[in-house]
């Protein structure tokens, strides 16, 4: 069993995004293990970027407070280095085409596979245009994972069935950030991917309380919670540590209140 679905295993999975160097690199090395100590199952991993399109306010800004403290891919990978061996869980990149682009392609694959990221999501890539980062990312056992929207319609069926790792489901239009509703026909989407494949299915975008985590969670294999998360780092910077922990704790027990 490869590690992204070993977090989905007899399991519900909760999944929290950051973005790396926010407030500062060695606080996010404190974060991913406080997050792994609390109940994430799989941590998604922002790389700074000056336009990232799906993002909202919240993690813009966190990308802003990255980039004005200069940190660049090769800090990012050399924190994934120092942290990944200390965590069980598996780590993914979430970040964007020009990122990767500019890094090199297969040197950027190749760098996961030295420190221990397994998967990458590129919010940019659309499924007919995977293909030039998918090949050199399986190379080198990086798993590419798609993304679904409600807006994917026709193109659902065959993103599902060529999927790997697992499938992030966008609960609802526009870009990251909290919110009070989600698409009316979320759970009919779920079910439809399923349908399509064996591959678990988790739901991101807006997720910013235990219930609606546990609402997302119920019907599909797990919830993606970033802007929530990423708040409470720029409420308490360098302290944001355990209180990351809390929050993530709380969320995760909410799995299991029925």
């Amino acid at each position: 069993m490869n590690k992204i679905a070993e977090a989905f295993n007899n399991k519900k999975a909760f999944i929290p995004f950051i973005t790396c160097g926010d407030p500062d690199l060695e606080t996010t090395k404190k974060i991913i293990k406080e997050l792994a100590e609390n109940g994430a199952d799989l941590i998604e991993l922002g790389i700074p970027f000056s336009d990232p399109t799906a993002e909202g306010p919240v993690i813009m800004e966190a990308n802003i407070r990255a980039l004005a403290n200069k940190i660049t891919t090769d800090d990012v990978f050399k924190m994934v280095s120092e942290v990944s061996p200390k965590v069980d869980i598996p780590l993914v990149f979430m970040t964007y085409a020009n990122v990767v682009y500019s890094y090199g392609i297969e040197r950027f694959f190749k760098r996961c596979n030295e420190t221990g990221i397994c998967g990458i999501i590129l919010p940019d890539v659309p499924f007919e245009e995977k293909a030039e980062f998918e090949d050199l990312a399986s190379e080198y056992e990086v798993e590419f994972v798609s993304m679904i929207a409600p807006t994917s319609e026709d193109r659902i069926d065959i993103i599902a069935e060529n999927a790997k790792g697992f499938i992030y489901i966008v609960s609802s239009l526009g870009v990251t950030g909290t919110r009070s509703e989600f698409t009316n026909n979320l759970k009919d989407l779920v079910e439809r991917v399923k349908s399509k494949t064996d591959i678990p299915c988790a739901v991101g975008f807006g997720i910013s309380t235990p219930e609606q985590a546990a609402e997302m969670a119920n019907i599909s294999d797990g919830a993606i919670v970033g802007s929530a998360i990423v708040k409470v780092i720029a409420e308490h910077g360098t302290d944001a540590p355990k209180h990351v922990g809390r929050f993530v704790k709380s969320m995760k027990e909410a799995y299991y209140v029925s």
